[in-house]
């Protein structure tokens, strides 16, 4: 695995490790502050994803940076933000377990590289892929877990995709922010 951002972004654009780089329009490596505190990540990039080769810019994308904005934070100052796979699947399913395994690796390089204080997983895809579990996210939200061999701090939350079919998820979602600012800046959850 290449130890900087240049080999592994290229070693990610020229992946055929599994069956999603034959409908891809191009790979969604990740985007964002390289040294960041925060890292964001999400389950798969979607169509807009695809299309433009960046993570989150569709609606759920405007809503993200909404809620890093109302917690001090954004992909331009001081988070980075990524995927658990790279690449579309196709018709926006879930990516599958073998695809997600393959794309492990560029994952765990991504958080080395990065060296984040804390990552915020979004939703039941990424947190069940992350944690290597198949319990539901209600389940799966509130407690800090630690990922990877770094043992990076990992929390939780809603993916905003969600959160814009179900607005009334929003008031826990936000509790959840707001534990990530309180970790970010005492490295406590309480």
């Amino acid at each position: 695995m290449p130890a900087d951002w240049e080999g592994l972004r290229a070693v990610v654009k020229d992946c055929r490790q599994c069956k999603l780089c034959q409908t891809r329009t191009q790979t969604v490596f990740g985007v964002g502050i390289e040294t960041a505190p925060l890292m964001v990540v999400g389950e798969g990039p979607g169509a807009d994803e695809d299309a433009q080769g960046e993570p989150f810019v569709g609606r759920a994308g405007k809503l993200l940076d909404e809620m890093l904005k109302a917690i001090g934070h954004s992909r331009r100052e001081n988070t980075y933000i990524a995927n658990v796979v790279k690449c579309r699947p196709p018709g926006n399913r879930d990516p599958e377990t073998d695809e997600v395994e393959s794309c492990r690796p560029y994952l765990e390089q991504q958080i080395r590289l990065v060296k984040p204080k804390l990552i915020v997983g979004l939703g039941r895809i990424a947190a069940q892929r992350l944690l290597n579990t198949d319990a539901p996210l209600s389940r799966l939200r509130g407690p800090l877990y630690h990922y990877g061999p770094e043992q990076t701090p990992l929390l939780i939350t809603y993916h905003p995709a969600y959160l814009l079919r179900s607005p009334r998820e929003k008031a826990k979602s936000w509790e959840d922010l707001k534990k990530v600012h309180r970790y970010l800046r005492t490295g406590s959850l309480t």
